[in-house]
């Protein structure tokens, strides 16, 4: 796995293209989300229930994106910075930096752990 591979992923999680994304992905792979009870987040494991936890990004944001993708790869270490932005369905907007946390094995991601800044909802244009 290289950088220009981790910039192709983001660029088809920037299309909405789940076939894209997942291609990246182990059949054994773990998802730790930026949200949730845990202080790992809300864990997803296994590429159905991953495909499942971005396409519902998508669907709840049908503008989700992460822009000024950057990308460092050291063994089978990785490290994507970048910004996303997206709109909920009541109008109010989330921009917020954050950072992916890779493990992989061979050309595959086995592990994925997303951080984003805790940063107040922008509110719906008026």
């Amino acid at each position: 796995m290289t950088a220009d591979d981790l910039a192709k992923l983001f660029d088809a999680f920037n299309r909405h293209d789940i076939d894209g994304v997942m291609r990246f992905f182990s059949n054994d792979c773990v998802f730790n989300a930026v949200g949730g009870a845990e202080a790992y987040g809300t864990r997803f494991e296994g590429t159905q229930a991953i495909a499942d936890a971005f396409s519902g990004v998508w669907k709840s944001m049908p503008d989700a994106h992460w822009a000024h993708h950057g990308h460092f790869v050291h063994g089978d270490r990785a490290v994507s910075e970048w910004t996303f932005t997206g709109t909920n369905a009541d109008g109010s907007r989330i921009e917020a930096e954050g950072c992916d946390l890779f493990t992989m094995s061979g050309d595959r991601i086995v592990r994925k752990q997303a951080f984003r800044k805790n940063r107040p909802l922008i509110a719906a244009a008026a």
